[in-house]
C-alpha cells in the first residue's frame, strides 16, 4: 500500500466531515425523538382507553398479542417491587440520560449521521417512558411477543423499540464507523 500524504483538500475534507452538528443540525434528531415521543404516547393512550389490564387480544396466533400491562420498574421489570422509590430513580436516570444526549447531539460530527440516528432514537424512546413514569408512576406497555403458552418476552412498548434500535445503531456506529472517523482525524 502506497504512503499517502494527505494534502491541504484532504484536511479541508476531514475538517467539514468532522465539523460538530451544533444547535440546527442537532433540531433535526429532536425532531425525529419528538416523533418517537408522539408515537409512543398515542399508541399508549390509545391501548390505556380500550383495554383492561393485562387483556390480551391475538393479533398474529401464536406469537404476537396485545396485552396492556404497567411496569412499575425498569427493563424487564427490574426492581418492580421495590416499595415506589424506584419511580423517582429512574426518572431522574431518564432526565439525565436525556439531556445528555440532548448535548451530545450537538457535538457529533455532522457525518455521523448512524450515531445521530441512533441517539435521536434512545432519546425519544427515553422521554417516552419518562412521561409515563412522571404521569403514572408506571410505564404503559402493550406488545407481547410470545410463542404460545411455551415462551413469552417481557411486555414492551414504542418507547422501547425505540431505544433498542438506537441501541443498536450506536453499537453499530462504534464498531464500524467510528474508526472510520477517526482515521480523518489522523489523516
Amino acid at each position: 500500500m502506497l504512503n499517502h500524504t494527505p494534502n491541504l483538500s484532504d484536511k479541508q475534507n476531514a475538517t467539514q466531515l468532522l465539523r460538530a452538528n451544533g444547535i440546527k443540525t442537532a433540531v433535526v434528531w429532536y425532531a425525529l425523538a419528538v416523533l418517537v415521543i408522539i408515537f409512543d404516547q398515542s399508541s399508549k393512550i390509545y391501548f390505556e382507553n380500550r383495554f383492561d389490564l393485562y387483556e390480551s387480544v391475538s393479533v398474529i396466533d401464536p406469537v404476537l398479542n396485545w396485552t396492556l400491562a404497567y411496569n412499575y420498574g425498569a427493563a424487564f421489570s427490574f426492581l418492580a417491587d421495590q416499595g415506589g422509590w424506584q419511580k423517582w430513580f429512574f426518572a431522574g436516570l431518564a432526565s439525565l440520560v436525556s439531556l445528555g444526549i440532548a448535548y451530545y447531539l450537538t457535538k457529533i460530527p455532522k457525518h455521523a449521521k448512524t450515531l445521530a440516528l441512533g441517539l435521536g432514537l434512545v432519546l425519544g424512546g427515553a422521554v417516552g417512558n419518562l412521561i409515563d413514569r412522571i404521569s403514572y408512576g408506571y410505564v404503559i406497555d402493550f406488545i407481547h411477543v410470545h410463542y404460545a403458552d411455551v415462551w413469552d418476552y417481557p411486555i414492551f412498548n414504542i418507547a422501547d423499540i425505540g431505544v433498542c434500535v438506537g441501541v443498536v445503531l450506536i453499537l453499530f456506529d462504534s464498531v464500524f464507523l467510528e474508526s472510520k472517523r477517526l482515521n480523518l482525524v489522523d489523516s
